[in-house]
């Protein structure tokens, strides 16, 4: 009689079979905590993509000999909580700015956040398990599937956090061209697919699927070795642009004596002279608040950066306040000032981050004591992506911060001709928070076809051509600027016009090959 637990014992060596269905719920646990912690080691820092090849299986085989559809589930959630109590630990930085007021709140934002978001995985593993087909083969596409739906709800449901999702492993390898086309929820779906084959074919002696997924895996980097040019390629009319990062730790930003020395900083690098052959700058780019703006009350600090900048225009980032009925208005903006000492059409922050710059649930939470850990009040919402156009200046899209990681919400109805990101990652340290958010802006580049240029506060600011790869950078915790360059844009990539509809393709074709899987089986 055929093991219960077992979905294809004809091809799997008893060894293997046995020993994963022998196996008791806290061992179960372990192992799915341990292979989503290896996960996290495919992401910057540390940047090992190939561990998938050895976490996917493990997972798909525990799922396999799972006995119900509630240990699936548990297995997904332990996968989970391994992830991103690991991959998410630098949030715990943003406690310790402020120790007196905030770090008792660290524990909602190292554990319970984690356990938290693994829950989307808990209920894609219990679907999965559910769906589970007598093909192993064909079961680690159902996976993958399922696995890609509930990332792709975790970039949605709530606002969205789709942090690390797990196709950015390929961030700076030509593999990462692939977002172009199916965007990071398609690369993640094949991820998941493509990485955990093997594995499950070679222990079920399927070599022949073990090969054919290691070339689909192959044609994909193939593919974007030969999508890229030798170099980063700009018109001879591109503007010049300056980035400025005047490095100001986040405890000590706003406090007296600090602030004044911190916006000197953003003012002295903003009037030096040009550096290399690059001719004179054109743009000068400030990170994310460097200074709070009441315009109409401080007419003396906008003259002051327009006469800085010279006949260049400043993109600054700034906590921008207007006056309204009751209380001042803040928005966490980014602010055109032109030559002339007048402003330009500012863009204001739409997606802002809950427990930062607001509070969700702000009746009942305040209550107990929680607040944001921005500004008092928070911030006003801005009206979403859109297209901005200045005289002088190339259209763009602003993408303040935390807004570089919604793929959905990189541009509006009209195509820019470039991407700024203005950012504030001081509040997450110097190690795997400020890389990876690095990372995952690279591929809003790579999505759109479009340059993205990133200001950073204390690092790292950037400029990153259509194709994901670093022109210039400044490094971390460096008071410094850099000149370079505005990279020529590319046509629209086929995400940028398919969107959604791309994974809908890529969920179809794992489909299609797990049918044809489950039949040749049978």
């Amino acid at each position: 009689m055929k093991s219960a637990t077992s979905t294809e014992p004809d091809t799997l060596p008893k060894g293997f079979a046995g020993w994963f269905a022998g196996l008791g719920r806290w061992h179960r646990l372990f192992l799915a905590f341990a292979a989503g912690a290896l996960m996290t080691a495919g992401h910057p820092p540390i940047g090992l993509p190939w561990v998938m090849f050895v976490a996917l299986p493990l997972l798909v085989m525990l799922v396999a000999h799972a006995p119900t559809g509630r240990a699936a589930a548990w297995i997904g959630w332990g996968a989970g909580f391994g992830y991103f109590t690991t991959g998410l630990h630098w949030i715990g930085h943003a406690f310790l700015v402020d120790p007196d007021r905030f770090a008792w709140l660290m524990p909602l934002g190292v554990l319970f956040l984690p356990a938290g978001l693994a829950l989307f995985w808990m209920l894609g593993f219990w679907a999965a398990r559910r769906l589970w087909p007598r093909s192993i083969l064909a079961a680690a596409g159902i996976l993958a599937i399922a696995w890609t739906l509930v990332e792709f709800a975790r970039g949605h449901v709530l606002t969205g956090f789709p942090w690390a999702l797990p196709g950015y492993v390929w961030v700076d390898t030509p593999a990462m061209q692939a977002a172009a086309v199916v965007g990071p929820y398609g690369l993640t779906a094949l991820t998941l697919w493509l990485c955990a084959l093997p594995g499950v074919a070679l222990m079920g002696r399927s070599r022949w699927v073990a090969g054919a997924a290691i070339a689909a895996g192959a044609g994909i980097w193939l593919a974007g070795e030969l999508r890229l040019p030798d170099i980063a390629q700009w018109s001879d009319d591109s503007p010049t642009l300056r980035l400025v990062q005047p490095n100001a730790p986040q405890h000590l930003k706003w406090k007296s004596g600090y602030y004044e020395a911190f916006y000197q900083r953003a003012l002295d690098s903003t009037s030096a002279p040009p550096t290399g052959d690059m001719g004179p700058v054109d743009i000068v780019i400030w990170p994310e608040s460097v200074i709070n703006l009441i315009p109409e009350d401080q007419p003396e600090v906008v003259a002051q950066i327009s006469e800085a900048a010279g006949d260049a225009v400043v993109l600054a980032g700034v906590t921008h306040g207007a006056r309204g009925t009751e209380r001042m208005h803040w928005t966490n903006a980014f602010l055109p000032i032109l030559p002339d000492g007048a402003l330009g059409v500012r863009y204001d922050k739409h997606h802002l981050v809950p427990f930062g710059e607001y509070l969700p649930f702000e009746g009942v939470l305040s209550a107990l004591g929680l607040r944001q850990f921005a500004i008092q009040g928070g911030f006003h919402r801005g009206v979403g992506p859109r297209t901005i156009k200045i005289d002088g200046v190339p259209s763009y899209s602003a993408l303040i911060c935390y807004e570089a990681i919604f793929p959905h919400e990189v541009v509006g109805d009209e195509r820019p001709e470039w991407l700024v990101q203005p950012t504030n990652d001081a509040w997450f340290g110097s190690y795997a928070g400020p890389q990876q958010h690095y990372a995952q802006a690279k591929f809003r580049a790579v999505e759109q076809g479009l340059p993205l240029v990133r200001a950073a506060n204390t690092g790292i600011s950037a400029v990153v051509d259509a194709y994901g790869r670093e022109v210039v950078s400044i490094k971390m915790h460096n008071y410094s600027y850099i000149d370079t360059k505005l990279p020529n844009a590319l046509l629209p990539t086929p995400y940028s016009r398919l969107k959604s509809v791309a994974l809908l393709l890529v969920i179809a074709i794992i489909a299609i090959s797990c049918v044809i899987m489950s039949k040749m089986r049978s």
